[in-house]
């Protein structure tokens, strides 16, 4: 006699997702390589991240979740901001059995190309709670200004 067992679709997705992360492994990165080429990197994982922008500044704000500040490195060159750093694989305790392992762990690299109106002399960053914060400030010769037309 067979068993009847549930049918779980969002299962049958995830399976399928874990077999093509297994085919293709890594997330392939790219990234400048200083010297005006473009190298492509293996990352284990890839935090996200929101940019937004007013007028005086450009924002990148990345999740970082169980890291620590010299976990972290940002770095500009060529025109491109990068963030990059590893989240280390806790080890199994003796007590503890894993079940399912599913955040990111390793390497991690994210690389933006920078506005041509960003300051890149001016760039501050702020780490907190596992929420890394880039303030990109605007040029100010990149401003619009107003120019007042006077009668000849």
């Amino acid at each position: 006699m067979q068993t009847l067992t549930r049918w779980e679709p969002l299962r049958e997705m995830e399976d399928f997702q874990n077999r093509l992360s297994t085919l293709f492994g890594r997330m392939p990165v790219r990234r400048t390589n200083g010297h005006g080429r473009e190298d492509i990197t293996l990352a284990d994982w890839m935090p996200l991240a929101d940019i937004t922008e007013d007028e005086r500044e450009y924002l990148i704000k990345a999740e970082l979740p169980e890291l620590k500040r010299e976990d972290v490195k940002v770095t500009i060159e060529n025109g491109v901001l990068t963030i990059s750093g590893e989240r280390k694989f806790e080890k199994e305790e003796k007590k503890r059995k894993f079940h399912r392992v599913e955040r990111g762990y390793g390497t991690f690299v994210r690389s933006f190309t920078l506005p041509d109106d960003a300051d890149a002399t001016r760039v501050k960053a702020e780490f907190k709670n596992g929420l890394l914060t880039v303030h990109l400030p605007k040029s100010e010769h990149a401003k619009p200004k107003q120019i007042e037309v006077n009668v000849a």
